[in-house]
């Protein structure tokens, strides 16, 4: 029998208490994989416009990607680990595993869905204990490297609710199977996604969103103080 309710996880500045995407870039520049100073202004730029509501998506991804491209994959599994190790599991609260936890204890079924890329969320969402990820699909060759290309729908805004709705397809299920479902958010990016359940939660939510969940009486959550 399917589960009855549906739990959906925003990852960064929600689940984590930093946007992991960010830092990323920022990890690639301490790896000397990047020109640092020019990599940072625009990793930063880009991460001004994603909290505005305004990023070019397509423009982000070709620049957040480029890193990756032509790398070993060994290289690659390398550099992550180290950037768990020494930057994601030091940060990870146990106010959000618990909040994960709950859900799970309740037998709902649970998914982080992100509009950040596969590559660097895979590993942290296993941290979290939660098998099912929702991410921005890379592209590899035929030897498993990078092209610094994706497919598919990015998990972004609007983007969210058709990935989760063809995962949800995948497994033989859809919306109207579930009594109740849940997404938690920080972010004004993920308005569609939050009108689309039954519970929208903001978390520690930016002032776009925290205006917007007054409005609508939406609770808030935090799980940083």
């Amino acid at each position: 029998m399917p589960n009855r309710n549906l739990a959906l996880f925003d990852l960064d500045n929600t689940l984590l208490p930093f946007d992991s995407d960010h830092a990323w870039g920022e990890f690639c520049v301490h790896l000397g994989w990047t020109d640092g100073p020019k990599h940072r202004q625009t990793n930063d730029r880009f991460y001004a416009d994603y909290k505005a509501g305004t990023l070019d998506l397509d423009a982000y991804l070709r620049f957040s990607l480029a890193p990756l491209v032509g790398r070993p994959p060994e290289v690659l599994a390398n550099a992550h680990r180290d950037f768990m190790h020494q930057v994601v599991l030091p940060q990870i609260r146990p106010s959000a595993l618990e909040l994960v936890r709950k859900h799970q204890q309740a037998g709902d079924l649970c998914c982080i869905v992100t509009a950040t890329n596969d590559f660097v969320t895979q590993p942290i969402a296993e941290a979290f204990g939660v098998p099912h990820l929702i991410a921005v699909q890379t592209e590899r060759d035929a030897l498993g490297r990078y092209t610094g290309g994706w497919h598919g729908v990015p998990s972004f805004r609007e983007g969210k609710i058709i990935r989760t709705t063809q995962w949800l397809a995948a497994q033989k299920l859809d919306w109207s199977h579930f009594d109740q479902t849940w997404f938690y958010s920080d972010s004004i990016n993920d308005q569609p996604l939050l009108e689309h359940v039954t519970h929208p939660v903001v978390v520690h939510p930016d002032p776009r969103l925290a205006e917007l969940a007054r409005e609508r009486g939406w609770p808030a959550l935090e799980l940083f103080p």
